[in-house]
């Protein structure tokens, strides 16, 4: 291609808008265009970047035997009814009508749509097992869209669902797609990709991973050991065991703590550590009304995806709650003795389980106790692990105190479903003994555009975006120098641009009327992994000068011998 045809202008200035390294990159090299939030025009340069790196997951899915499918965006309001989900899911699932005013959806994912697919298609056990999968627009109408490609509304995924009749059957095919994915990772460029056990959330199921690209830009918390293979998402993350700072019981006293309503002003009050205290944190409950208190110690924090799988309830149905003064709670005072909010639950964390003494609030307004112990001045209670890790916690695999928490960008995940929607939406099959039985499914996703904004998290600069060459949008950059002045330079870049053509390679010849610095600079921004210089001085000497991605020192090669040359570098790559 001549790149003075090429859609997509290259900017000078980093974009004010750029929060991050790859939203930067794909705005100033003009890959992406923004129309509203969380919203993009893939450019041509976007757009091949993206289309190679679905032929990647292509072939790894087709190698595995899955067998791709397309389904619809749309789907009707019957079908989430059926799973449940129309009404479990929150705000983020688009509801609309149609003009005949039948409620339906945007998918944001597409498990009640391939059931409904495969319904009355595999009715009979020598079908299993099977897996389809598809490459296809989904929306999901985020709250927080930010990072450019990173966290967006609309967004392409592969998403592959497997369909099985025995639990052994599913853990197979789990294991196929887990090495399937290490090889896309691998191919695109990320090999560092890492798996890690992760919460089921609104899709359900009995197991999931996610793959995680560790780096700073990312959102999750992942926690990793550095002693073993122990590594997971902080979401369902946990420790062995507790430290136990208050081991001798002491006798209960109520102090007066006048308007010390805060652990920070509790500290310095009484002159002892957070460790040492039991605070009180207090959610609403939307979808029964209720109030619910979480008892944990005060140098931790609430992992609130634990706490909602616990109370199985869903994500936007268990909100903090806001203090106000008409719902008879003494905020700052809470605490487990002499405890009466109405209609309430009441959990203790864990980290409680062997404190002997510990100052909690009192029920009553500028009071706190001391030297409470939980089985003696309250009872017999159940604890239940709900706190986030810290780098301080033990391994639960290997017992030792060698966590540490990394943030990551999710680029991948997939998920034990079971029967959960097979069962909802009656899909059946009659097995070898004439049973009618519900499939169990596993569920397999990646995220295409964020793919492809983490490739560049991970290996650009801020002025390169160092494209490995299995996805980089042309596969040589032809640069001459003076191409419309001189007519050997023009010569010799047409020659090589018709050669490498007509070779199958992916060229882009620099054909414009610019500055040196500007065509290297957006170079640098296309990222092909070759680059051939042509220029008056080298030519007089016969040779070119070409910039490879895998060496840092550009080489001076013959003309005669430049295409052999690329062929071996290709071959490398490729190998």
């Amino acid at each position: 291609m001549l790149q003075s045809k090429l859609i997509g202008d290259t900017k000078k200035e980093w974009p004010s808008e750029a929060s991050l390294k790859s939203h930067g990159l794909l705005l100033k090299g003009g890959y992406i265009k923004q129309m509203a939030s969380g919203i993009f025009t893939l450019m041509p340069l976007g757009k091949k970047v993206i289309a190679k790196i679905e032929n990647i997951i292509r072939e790894e899915m087709n190698k595995i035997g899955s067998q791709e499918i397309l389904m619809p965006l749309v789907a009707t309001k019957k079908l989430w009814d059926m799973s449940g989900r129309y009404d479990s899911v929150g705000s983020e699932l688009l509801r609309f009508k149609d003009r005949t005013k039948a409620d339906m959806v945007l998918s944001m994912t597409h498990e009640e749509a391939t059931v409904f697919s495969m319904t009355n298609d595999a009715t009979s056990y020598q079908k299993y097992p099977f897996s389809v999968y598809q490459i296809q627009t989904k929306f999901r109408d985020e709250a927080r869209s930010r990072g450019g490609l990173i966290r967006v509304r609309e967004f392409t995924m592969k998403d592959a669902y497997s369909f099985h009749t025995s639990t052994e059957s599913l853990d197979k095919e789990y294991d196929k797609f887990f090495e399937a994915y290490n090889r896309i990772y691998d191919r695109v460029g990320i090999p560092e990709v890492i798996a890690v056990a992760s919460d089921t959330g609104m899709m359900g199921g009995s197991g999931a991973h996610e793959y995680m690209l560790l780096c700073d830009a990312g959102e999750d918390k992942i926690v990793k050991c550095k002693n073993c293979d122990y590594s997971a998402n902080m979401e369902v993350a946990y420790t062995a065991k507790y430290d136990t700072f208050n081991l001798v019981e002491e006798k209960l006293e109520k102090i007066s703590t006048p308007n010390i309503k805060t652990i920070e002003d509790l500290v310095k009050f009484t002159g002892k550590e957070n460790t040492n205290i039991l605070k009180a944190v207090i959610y609403d409950r939307l979808d029964t009304n209720q109030t619910v208190i979480v008892f944990i110690r005060a140098d931790r924090e609430v992992n609130e995806t634990k706490l909602r799988n616990l109370l199985r309830v869903d994500d936007e149905k268990l909100v903090p709650k806001t203090e106000r003064e008409d719902d008879k709670i003494l905020y700052g005072f809470v605490g487990p003795i002499n405890l009466n909010i109405e209609n309430s639950i009441v959990i203790y964390d864990s980290s409680l389980e062997n404190e002997k003494s510990l100052i909690a609030g009192a029920n009553e307004k500028d009071y706190h106790y001391t030297g409470v112990n939980i089985s003696r001045d309250v009872g017999n209670v159940e604890y239940h692990d709900v706190s986030k890790v810290t780098k301080d916690d033990y391994c639960p695999k290997c017992h030792k105190k060698s966590l540490d928490i990394s943030n990551g960008i999710e680029v991948g995940n997939i998920f034990k479903l079971g029967d959960k929607y097979t069962k909802a939406m009656s899909m059946t099959y009659v097995d070898e003994n004439g049973n009618i039985k519900n499939p169990i499914m596993g569920c397999y996703g990646i995220g295409i555009g964020r793919l492809m904004a983490s490739v560049l998290e991970a290996r650009a600069t801020e002025k390169c975006v160092n494209w490995p060459a299995s996805i980089a949008p042309f596969d040589i950059h032809i640069c001459p120098l003076d191409y419309d002045k001189n007519e050997q330079i023009k010569n010799i870049s047409d020659k090589l641009y018709s050669d490498f053509e007509s070779l199958g390679y992916d060229v882009l010849l620099d054909d414009r009327q610019k500055s040196a610095g500007v065509k290297f600079a957006d170079s640098d921004l296309i990222g092909a992994p070759i680059r051939i210089v042509v220029s008056k001085r080298n030519i007089a000497d016969n040779l070119l000068e070409i910039k490879t991605i895998d060496d840092e020192q550009n080489q001076m090669i013959d003309v005669n011998d430049v295409i052999k040359f690329v062929q071996e570098k290709m071959k490398g790559w490729k190998k």
